[in-house]
C-alpha cells in the first residue's frame, strides 16, 4: 500500500487507526487553489518516499472533502492552509502552521521518526532481501558512518560483507562488538565468518598456487586461479594476477572480461575496484 493516502470519510479510521500505529502519521489540509498548497505537497510527495513505512502523508483535500474537513478543521483548531499535523498512536504530537520548508518539515518529522542510520539499515535490509548485495553494503555503510558504535548496524554490515567475500571488514565489525552485546544473531554471524574463512583455501586454489610457483609465467595457470580466487572472495588476489597476464598480453582468452567482471562486482565506491580500475586504464592508454 502506498503511504501517500487521501482521506475520505470511508477510510478515515482505517488510515488513523489501530494498523497504522507503528507510523508517524503527517495530516496535510490542502487545497489546488492554495498557491503554498501546491508547493507543499511536492515537499511531501519526496518526503514520503524518503521515510518509507515509518510515514504515512495523509491528505485532506479541503476542496472535495469539505465536511471531513470541516470537522478535523474544528477537532484540532486550523488556523490556515497548508496545515500539517504529526498524528502518533492516534493522538496529535506536533503542529506546523502555514508553509514549510523542506528542512523545516524534516526538522520536525526528526523528533518523532527512527534516527537516519536505523532507515538507512531498513533499507539495507530491504535490498538485502531481493539480495541486492551491492545496495545493501551501500545503505549499511552510509548507515555505519553515521553511528559506528551501534551495534546493529555493525551486525547487519557484517552480514554483507560476508556475502560479498570482504572477510577481514567482517571480522573487525564482529571483533568490536562488545561481549554483552554478543547475542544469538551475532554468534550466526561468527560461524558464518568461519564458514566462509575455511573456504578460501580450497584443494583446488592450493594445487593451482603450486602449479604456478612451479611456472610463474603461465598465463593458463594464472587465469584459472584467479578465477577460483575470486570466487573465493579474494577479490585483489585474482585482480592482481589478471592485471599481470594483461600487462603482458591485453587480449589473452578471457583475462580482460574477467577481470572488469571483479570489478563490477565489488560495491558501489570501493577502494579496491577505483584502484583496479586505474590500473587498467593506465594499461589501454
Amino acid at each position: 500500500m502506498s503511504n501517500q493516502i487521501q482521506l475520505t470519510p470511508d477510510n478515515i479510521q482505517q488510515v488513523l487507526g489501530e494498523q497504522n500505529q507503528d507510523s508517524l502519521i503527517l495530516l496535510t489540509f490542502f487545497s489546488a487553489q492554495n498557491p503554498d498548497c501546491l508547493a507543499q505537497a511536492s515537499i511531501l510527495s519526496n518526503l514520503a518516499m524518503s521515510y518509507g513505512e515509518h510515514l504515512i502523508i495523509a491528505t485532506v483535500d479541503c476542496d472535495q472533502q469539505q465536511a471531513l474537513a470541516s470537522q478535523l478543521a474544528q477537532q484540532i483548531g486550523l488556523q490556515s492552509l497548508p496545515t500539517l499535523v504529526m498524528l502518533k498512536n492516534g493522538a496529535p504530537v506536533d503542529m506546523l502552521h502555514g508553509a514549510q520548508s523542506e528542512d523545516e518539515i524534516k526538522k520536525a518529522l526528526t523528533e518523532h521518526l527512527p534516527k537516519p542510520e536505523m532507515l538507512l539499515l531498513d533499507q539495507a535490509k530491504q535490498a538485502l532481501a531481493t539480495d541486492d548485495l551491492n545496495t545493501a553494503f551501500s545503505f549499511a555503510k552510509q548507515a555505519y558512518d553515521i553511528d559506528a558504535d551501534n551495534t546493529r548496524v555493525k551486525l547487519v554490515l557484517a552480514n554483507i560483507c560476508i556475502q560479498i567475500h570482504k572477510l577481514d571488514d567482517a571480522k573487525a565489525l564482529l571483533d568490536s562488538v562488545a561481549e554483552q552485546e554478543q547475542d544469538a544473531y551475532f554468534q550466526n554471524l561468527c560461524a558464518k565468518l568461519q564458514q566462509a574463512q575455511a573456504q578460501l583455501e580450497s584443494p583446488e586454489i592450493k594445487m593451482l598456487s603450486e602449479a604456478l610457483e612451479a611456472e610463474p609465467q603461465n598465463n593458463d595457470v594464472k587465469l584459472k586461479l584467479a578465477k577460483l580466487l575470486g570466487e573465493a572472495g579474494r577479490k585483489e588476489e585474482a585482480l592482481e594476477l589478471l592485471l599481470s597476464i594483461l600487462k603482458r598480453d591485453m587480449t589473452f582468452a578471457s583475462a580482460k572480461q574477467d577481470f572488469m567482471e571483479i570489478i563490477a562486482s565489488l560495491p558501489d565506491g570501493d577502494a579496491l575496484a577505483a584502484t583496479y580500475r586505474r590500473k587498467l586504464y593506465s594499461l589501454l592508454y
